[in-house]
């Protein structure tokens, strides 16, 4: 596994590569991600035992994106099937990926036991649906805080699992050592990450935007359920895209397990799309 260094500009090229994935296969893409979405929250409303499986499943339901991006990439359809593609690669990758999926359920935790140090636990039982956001609640400030403090939390967490996904099932590399790697690989290319966030940003700005325009048009016209029904599909579509773009970062981070050994690290540039089961 070698590492790349990638230009800052690559990050708005993962945004470009994401959508024009996504127009190869729009409906598929987005009725897997709904799956995934579907799936973490019916999880999520089992007592206990679904909601810690519904906190470790983000790293598997990842992966399966990623691995619908590719197949998309190269002109197939992606199947529903796919979701599981981290538990039926083989047992090592398999047990892999279930200490992969348990470290992350710990994170999540203890980001959400930081959380209480500041407001109580308020935070953390709105997060996980044990208590309904009420106005007074939202304008807490404690609860503000500790919101804050999740997310920037969480920000550096997700560093760690950004890629580990991808290494544990496509370069066979431990759980811990794949979150290392991760973590080395986004701070060695922080500024094509910041530029993937920023055009992201920008992206959903101006798709907030566009709705805010449109909405204007459709509410005298129809009816709000309509007009929600909309803005739950672009949101819908957005977020499929961004997990679209994801293994494009995963692609240009690192060699393939068979690249060349004296590969150029600095600038390295990948080809088009991604391999049928590794991004090249």
């Amino acid at each position: 596994m070698k590492l790349l260094i990638v230009p800052a500009s690559t990050g708005l090229q993962w945004v470009k590569l994401g959508f024009a994935t996504f127009r190869r296969q729009p409906l598929a893409l987005t009725s897997l991600f709904f799956l995934y979405v579907m799936a973490i929250s019916l999880l999520g409303a089992i007592p206990v035992v679904g909601l810690i499986l519904a906190l470790s499943l983000p790293p598997a339901l990842s992966l399966a994106m990623m691995v619908a991006a590719s197949e998309a990439a190269h002109g197939r359809r992606p199947t529903p099937a796919l979701l599981l593609v981290a538990f039926r690669s083989g047992r090592e990758r398999m047990q892999s990926m279930l200490t992969l999926c348990a470290m992350y359920t710990v994170g999540i935790v203890l980001i959400m036991l930081a959380s209480a140090l500041v407001d109580g636990g308020q935070f953390a039982n709105v997060y996980m649906g044990n208590l309904r956001l009420t106005e007074d609640l939202a304008t807490s400030p404690d609860l503000q805080a500790a919101m804050w403090l999740s997310m920037g939390l969480y920000l550096c967490f997700s560093l760690l699992f950004w890629h580990a996904p991808g290494l544990v099932h496509w370069h066979q590399v431990p759980p811990v050592k794949a979150c290392f790697f991760s973590l080395v690989a986004c701070v060695r290319n922080i500024g094509a990450f910041t530029v993937f966030g920023l055009g992201w940003m920008g992206a959903f700005l101006l798709a907030g935007l566009a709705l805010t325009l449109l909405m204007g048009l459709l509410v005298p016209l129809t009816n709000t359920a309509v007009a929600s029904g909309v803005m739950v599909t672009v949101a819908l579509g957005l977020a499929t895209v961004f997990f679209t773009s994801v293994v494009f970062s995963f692609r240009d981070c690192f060699a393939p397990p068979d690249a060349d050994d004296g590969a150029n690290e600095a600038g390295a540039q990948a080809p088009a799309a991604p391999a049928p089961d590794l991004p090249e």
